[in-house]
């Protein structure tokens, strides 16, 4: 081959390796320089804890993961001897309180009341008899016959049956009228304190029968049959299905000027739908987040926010958990 046909065929090799250059460029630019920023978020859904306020042993769990359950649906029992013999302690004690208090307001009894009568009635008989006695002595002592020490002492007894017959009045009023006001008031507080113990204790015992708040999925159990469980401990997850909404981590410039009750056009991959939502929640997520530094090339940091968007119509089928793409 000539030394021509050799210098043609590499000038001819570097064109068509500067055309390939060129060409990859072209489509470079047109292709990966214009690609479409993609955001990626998830649904998440609101779980409330089923938990018991007193501590006890997981008897039965009427539900599984995955079932659907109503407000008022048991969901576990729990056995819990040490507040049901708190609750009998607090109806013994109300019922005593009654007791007393029923006293206090019917005073004494009959035969208590009787034998006060009989006591005042047999201390006036008294006072008539010592009455007349005195008033005799005193006669006789005017007329001279009888001294006056005689009469002291016969004025003395008439005195102390007086005096014992106004007591045995006074002890009759008493029964008759039974305990005083304040003593009244006393046995009705005292009732009112003991109902308020059994309505604690009865809360506490309703606390072993944990049921449904609010409809929701069960999500997870965490005790198994025969295990204790303290005071406060969660039993199970239930996710209030109908409180979904999604969460997007979006860098600062591609919010674009989004705002909350903004309308945006998010792609659900599970059901192979778009989704209407609107942003109810924004907020960045501080110093500690995901955050992009551009200082080096002599622009600035870009941080992250956090933006929450919820379904205008819930579609059948959504779920939490599943993906969201906006672009």
């Amino acid at each position: 081959m000539s030394e021509k046909s050799q210098h043609t065929n590499v000038l001819l090799a570097l064109l068509c390796f500067a055309l390939v250059v060129i060409a990859v460029g072209v489509i470079g630019f047109f292709t990966l320089g214009n690609e479409e920023e993609v955001i990626q978020g998830q649904m998440d859904v609101t779980e409330y804890r089923v938990s018991s306020k007193v501590p006890g042993r997981i008897l039965e769990i009427r539900v599984s993961e995955g079932d659907y359950v109503h407000v008022g649906d048991t969901l576990a029992i729990l056995d819990a001897p040490d507040v049901r013999a708190k609750g009998t302690q607090a109806n013994a004690v109300e019922d005593a309180a009654s007791a007393m208090s029923e006293m206090a307001r019917n005073g004494a009894r009959k035969e208590q009341i009787q034998g006060a009568y009989q006591l005042w009635q047999q201390a006036k008989a008294a006072l008539e008899i010592h009455e007349k006695s005195y008033q005799r002595v005193q006669k006789l002592f005017d007329e001279g016959v009888l001294s006056a020490q005689k009469r002291d002492e016969a004025y003395a007894q008439y005195t102390a049956a007086k005096a014992q017959a106004k007591a045995a009045e006074s002890q009759y009023d008493m029964a008759v009228n039974g305990s005083r006001r304040e003593e009244k008031m006393a046995a009705a507080a005292k009732v009112q304190q003991a109902r308020g113990v059994v309505a604690e204790v009865s809360s506490y015992i309703d606390e072993t029968v944990q049921i449904a708040r609010i409809e929701g999925e069960v999500t997870d159990i965490y005790p198994h049959v025969g295990e204790l469980v303290g005071t406060g401990a969660p039993i199970m997850s239930v996710a209030i299905m109908s409180d979904m909404w999604g969460t997007f981590n979006v860098r600062e410039d591609l919010l674009k000027g989004m705002k909350v009750g903004d309308e945006i056009e998010a792609y659900v991959p599970a059901l192979d739908s778009k989704l209407k939502m609107k942003v109810f929640y924004m907020k960045d997520q501080g110093s500690y987040a995901v955050w992009k530094a551009t200082k080096a090339n002599g622009q600035y940091d870009l941080k992250t926010f956090e933006v929450k968007v919820r379904p205008e119509k819930m579609p059948e089928g959504l779920r939490p958990g599943m993906s969201l793409i906006i672009r």
